[in-house]
Parts: C-alpha cells; sequence; structure tokens
C-alpha cells in the first residue's frame, strides 16, 4: 500500500471519539434498517418561510464493504450560503478534513444556539448494507446502487419541499453522467435550479457540509455496529478500520469473524465481490442446494383447475369451469 492510499484510509477511518449525532438510530442499525432522519427547520427559515434557500446534497461510504451508505442534506438561506459555511466555518469536502474536524463541525451544527444551528437544516438518509445487497442480488430486475442512491436523493429532497420550504437552488454531487442525471432531476423539481457537477463537495459550501453530515453519520453508525460486536466476541472487537476493502484491517477482520452459515451480519455488503471471494475462498461456507422442479411439465397450473371438468366428463367437477356460465354450441348458429 503506497503512502497516498494510506493516507485516504485514515481520513475514511472514523474517529475513537466520534460525535454520535441525532441521525443515529442504533436499534434501526443494529436491525439492519434503512432510515430517514430530519432535522427541524431551522428558525432563520420559520421566521420567513419565504426566504430563498439553496441546498447540497453529497453521499459517504459508497464503496466500503462494511457499514451503511449516507446520503446527507444541508439547506440553508440563499444569503448566507458562503458567507457561513465556508468563510465562518471553513466547510471543505469531508475526505479532506480530518475526521475530528468532521465531528466538531457536526456537533456545532446540532448544538443550539450555534449560528449553524439557527441557520441550517439537515437530512441523512442511512441506506443499510442488508438492503444494499437485497437490491443488487434480487434474482430479477436488479435495483442497482446508482438507481438506490438517485432514489434516496429524490425522497430527501422532495422532504424538504414538504415541509414548505422555498429551495431556488440545487447543488448535488453526481452518480454517474452528470447531464443525465441533472435532466432528471429537473423533470422531477422544474421550478429550481439544479446543478450537478463532479466534485461538488469542493466546488460548493452546501455540498460541503452535506458530505459532512453523511460521512459522521456513516463513521456513528460504524461505531455502533462494532461495538454491538465487542459486547460478546473478544476476537470481533478487533477493529475494522474504515470498512473499505482496500483497507488490511478490514479484510482481516472479515476473515477472521465468517459464520460458516451465515457469513457475517447486517454490517456487510453481500453483494461485494469482496464478501462473495472470501466465502467461496475460505472453503468453510455451508453449502445450500436448492431443490428443482425434475419435469416442469408436472407443475400445477392455475389453468388445470378449469381444465379438470372437461376432461373428466363430470359435472359437479366442473364448478370453476362453468363459473360465468356454459359454452353456446355452435350447432345453435
Amino acid at each position: 500500500m503506497d503512502e497516498a492510499e494510506s493516507q485516504d484510509i485514515a481520513l475514511e477511518t472514523p474517529a475513537d471519539d466520534a460525535f454520535i449525532a441525532p441521525s443515529i438510530h442504533e436499534d434501526e442499525i443494529l436491525l439492519g434498517r434503512s432510515y430517514t432522519h430530519n432535522s427541524p427547520v431551522p428558525k432563520a427559515i420559520t421566521s420567513d418561510m419565504s426566504i430563498e434557500c439553496v441546498l447540497g446534497v453529497d453521499e459517504a461510504g459508497r464503496g466500503p464493504v462494511l457499514g451503511p451508505m449516507v446520503y446527507g442534506l444541508l439547506y440553508l438561506p440563499l444569503a448566507s450560503h458562503r458567507s457561513l459555511l465556508t468563510e465562518t466555518h471553513r466547510f471543505d469536502d469531508s475526505k479532506v478534513l480530518t475526521p475530528a474536524v468532521r465531528s466538531s463541525l457536526m456537533q456545532t451544527l446540532c448544538t443550539q444556539e450555534t449560528d449553524l444551528y439557527h441557520n441550517c437544516g439537515w437530512a441523512t438518509r442511512v441506506m443499510s448494507a442488508r438492503d444494499i445487497s437485497a437490491g443488487m442480488l434480487k434474482p430479477a430486475g436488479t435495483y442497482n446502487l446508482n438507481a438506490q442512491a438517485m432514489d434516496a436523493t429524490i425522497d430527501l429532497i422532495k422532504e424538504v419541499f414538504a415541509k414548505g420550504v422555498n429551495v431556488k437552488e440545487i447543488y448535488i454531487d453526481t452518480i454517474g453522467s452528470p447531464s443525465v442525471y441533472q435532466k432528471k432531476l429537473e423533470r422531477i423539481f422544474p421550478t429550481t435550479m439544479i446543478t450537478v457537477a463532479k466534485k461538488a463537495d469542493s466546488l460548493y459550501p452546501c455540498v460541503s457540509a452535506a458530505s459532512v453530515c453523511a460521512k459522521v453519520t456513516r463513521d456513528a453508525a460504524l461505531e455502533v455496529c462494532h461495538q454491538h460486536y465487542a459486547s460478546f466476541s473478544t476476537a470481533a472487537a478487533e477493529g475494522w478500520g474504515s470498512g473499505y476493502p482496500s483497507d488490511s484491517k478490514c479484510t482481516s477482520w472479515l476473515k477472521n469473524n465468517m459464520d460458516s452459515f451465515f457469513g457475517w451480519g447486517c454490517e456487510c455488503r453481500f453483494s461485494w465481490g469482496t464478501a462473495k471471494d472470501l466465502l467461496d475462498a475460505k472453503g468453510i461456507a455451508t453449502k445450500v442446494d436448492w431443490p428443482t422442479p425434475e419435469d416442469d411439465e408436472q407443475e400445477m397450473r392455475v389453468t388445470d383447475f378449469f381444465m379438470a371438468a372437461a376432461e373428466d366428463g363430470g359435472d359437479d367437477a366442473g364448478e370453476l369451469a362453468t363459473w360465468f356460465g356454459r359454452p353456446i354450441p355452435t350447432a345453435i348458429f
């Protein structure tokens, strides 16, 4: 692992004393459920709901094999956009801020009587590893990660509009092609100026702040999952690092804590190649053979119930076949 990669993993690894934001719903996380958290609409907006606002959206945890992917959203009065977020509080892309700085910014955002709390509303959508995998492993009609992410983004924005917030500008870090994504959002929110761009989290302060909300929430969610393991297993108490496949701590934890039947818990994305490869390579995973019909012709069909009477020639057996009346013989014509 080169020095740059080591630095990236260090920045992605949760702080030891990560701030536990109100967006952490412990019961939902431990049960592997996805959920949404919305902060109250801030006083700077509720005092005059006609105030024009700017809104940013970003995610954290798209690539890890462990833990949820979290979408963060933040909105505030347009007039305060850059002065409050950039000049006063120095928000930046969460991936270039240290874990301690991210945690401090989030704590300020959640503390009453601060200027961030007074001016900013925020929300998160925690997409559990279990639900991500369930969508991606569907036997038919796969619900891929891009589609899941896009739906989470749209739902978060709709909830802000439903509160009556006058959102005039929206900035989003892209999923796939910026132009295609932007056109889709413009059809859904036609009265709002929308900008979808690569590296939006380093270009637009509201997206930077949204990325901090997402990242701190993901870090704390990982900590909740890890503490649950540590409470009943000494071996599992060893840290799993950032949760990324490139992190040796993560892959070591996966190898050392794999159950032969269940694999891992709801914190693991079973649709990731890392998990699939480990289950196959270790050779201890329980094999399951699902029964399949030997002959498709022997399978029962719904129409078989309607055909029975004609084949048997009996009046009583054909109750369903004559439910809507008997066919008129052609001879009558």
